[in-house]
């Protein structure tokens, strides 16, 4: 037995674990069957993170061009962009990434306040975000893609009308094969990993807490 063979169920079986965790839905579409994807929001976090008694509001994040659509992206090489054929995410990725960031935020469970704009919640903080990157990339060399995932996301302070600071987080995860079912986890692992960084950021920035009204 090679070194560390004993380790690949216990990897295979997390992996299987981690699929499951990512809905699929078929659906007849004009040209056959089309399956939809969705992702899962962050529920673990650091343990330091504070306590925040102020109120959230999380904006649906504006799109890079090609990215506002429910169509899974790809990009063949740099200067292109495709999409997969019989594929689609439940939501426009930006919808999508909003509802898991207020989801994990809910998971956190240092926030009471948070929700989308649009439900008549008086925020104390905005988030505000720009999906950059959403799409896997076939141009790295390798068989299998690698998925990108960048999010910029600003904080804004509603009482003051003053940006509190502003961050770029990025995650890029390589698929462990070509299928779709490889790629839409590798969409996850890599969605998750901004999630959080997100999450955690937001809640650590706010020096000033508006009184409450």
């Amino acid at each position: 037995m090679m070194k560390h063979d004993y380790l690949k169920p216990i990897v295979a079986a997390a992996m299987l674990l981690l699929a499951a965790a990512c809905g699929t839905i078929s659906i007849p579409g004009a040209k056959g069957i089309v399956n939809l994807y969705n992702l899962t929001p962050k529920s673990t976090f650091a343990e330091n993170l504070p306590r925040a008694d102020w109120r959230l509001v999380v904006e649906e994040p504006l799109a890079a061009g090609g990215l506002d659509s429910k169509r899974i992206a790809l990009r063949p090489k740099p200067t292109e962009l495709k999409y997969f054929a019989e594929a689609r995410w439940t939501e426009r990725a930006p919808q999508m990434v909003q509802t898991l960031l207020i989801e994990s935020f809910q998971n956190s469970g240092r926030i009471a306040t948070v929700g989308r704009d649009g439900i008549g919640l008086r925020a104390d903080y905005v988030l505000k975000g720009v999906l950059r990157e959403f799409q896997a990339e076939y141009f790295h060399g390798a068989a299998a893609p690698l998925v990108r995932v960048r999010l910029n996301a600003m904080l804004i302070d509603q009482s003051r009308q003053e940006i509190v600071e502003s961050k770029s987080f990025e995650a890029a995860i390589a698929s462990t094969g070509t299928d779709m079912d490889s790629i839409i986890l590798a969409f996850d692992m890599a969605l998750g990993k901004v999630l959080r960084r997100t999450v955690e950021w937001t809640l650590r920035r706010p020096t000033h807490v508006p009184p409450a009204s």
